[in-house]
């Protein structure tokens, strides 16, 4: 099969087409024929040297993908041959076909296309775990989600708006501060102009915070919760430390929690997927929440949808096209 592989740590460049053998699947896994696999920043990390697969997970990126089930391995019962899915991947989805547990993947949502369900479920895995699960986040309170207009930023938007919560959003720029306002977000709150503490303590703050810049960003974040607010770490973009007054912290009842995705055990990857079906599946099956497409690459030009994606240009998701 056809896979973009990491020839070394580096920039796009790095990435290399390659002949790789057919994956079989293990018990409780499926291989999928893809059709489309997401990108996403978590696979520039790894292409960079600074996010190694878990052990037993293909060294080749790609966490997320749609396409046909191909093969079952063994006590696999709940998918079967020929299924349109999409699903979480341990890695791998740059690929032709690729493995994934049988538990962690999804139908394809009535009227979505298998490229828009690509692009589902790392950032709808993320943002349902993080911002509901983990923050609590309710229908009335305030949510503020820094970089808008990301994928994870998009789905946040959507997600938060739907069920019922105020949404906030910080982006680069007044153009994407606006495209977060058209998917249901009260304000865009453009990152280079705008003081996102002095416009949410306006509101009475946040209730909960998604941020994914750490760093200079995490005192900032405290000041801008509202009290007994939470605050939801899924990266640290511009770093993983930083100094916070903990008598804040104490006096406020604040809580700052946080989560990554890729290292979860299969169990806890599968529970969200099965609350995902329930909670949010009828979403998107409705069209009251849709994956915001960014652009479109072929396999072959992964490196062209890397530097796409860390052009700092992009409004939602980018998706490689494989069958």
């Amino acid at each position: 099969m056809r896979a973009i592989e990491i020839s070394r740590p580096g920039g796009p460049e790095v990435l290399t087409l390659t002949d790789r053998p057919l994956p079989e699947p293990g018990p409780g896994e499926v291989r999928l024929r893809l059709g489309y696999a997401g990108v996403n920043r978590p696979d520039a990390l790894q292409r960079a040297g600074g996010y190694a697969p878990p052990p037993g997970a293909s060294d080749l990126p790609g966490l997320e993908g749609a396409g046909w089930v191909d093969a079952l391995g063994p006590g696999v019962t709940d998918v079967a041959l020929g299924d349109p899915v999409c699903a979480l991947l341990p890695g791998g989805g740059y690929a032709d076909y690729a493995l994934a547990p049988a538990a962690h993947c999804l139908p394809v949502p009535p009227g979505l296309s298998l490229a828009q369900a690509a692009a589902l479920p790392e950032t709808f895995f993320t943002v349902w775990s993080n911002v509901f699960q983990r923050g609590g986040l309710k229908g009335g309170e305030r949510f503020l989600v820094h970089g808008g207009a990301s994928g994870i930023g998009t789905t946040a938007i959507q997600l938060a708006h739907a069920l019922g919560a105020r949404v906030w959003a910080t982006a680069g720029g007044p153009d994407r501060a606006r495209a977060c306002e058209s998917l249901g977000a009260e304000r865009g709150i453009d990152r280079h102009t705008e003081d996102f503490v002095e416009i949410l303590r306006a509101e009475g703050g946040a209730d909960v915070i998604l941020d994914m810049v750490g760093g200079p960003y995490l005192p900032r974040n405290l000041k801008a919760l509202a009290d007994d607010g939470r605050l939801v770490q899924i990266a640290f973009l511009q770093g993983p430390k930083s100094e916070i007054d903990l008598n804040q912290v104490m006096r406020r009842r604040l809580t700052i929690t946080g989560s990554t995705l890729r290292p979860q055990s299969v169990a806890q990857k599968a529970a969200i997927a099965e609350s995902l079906r329930r909670e949010v599946w009828p979403l998107l099956a409705s069209g009251r929440v849709r994956p915001v497409m960014d652009a479109e690459f072929p396999l072959e030009q992964a490196a062209e949808a890397h530097r796409r994606l860390e052009s700092n240009g992009v409004v939602g998701k980018i998706v490689l096209r494989i069958a």
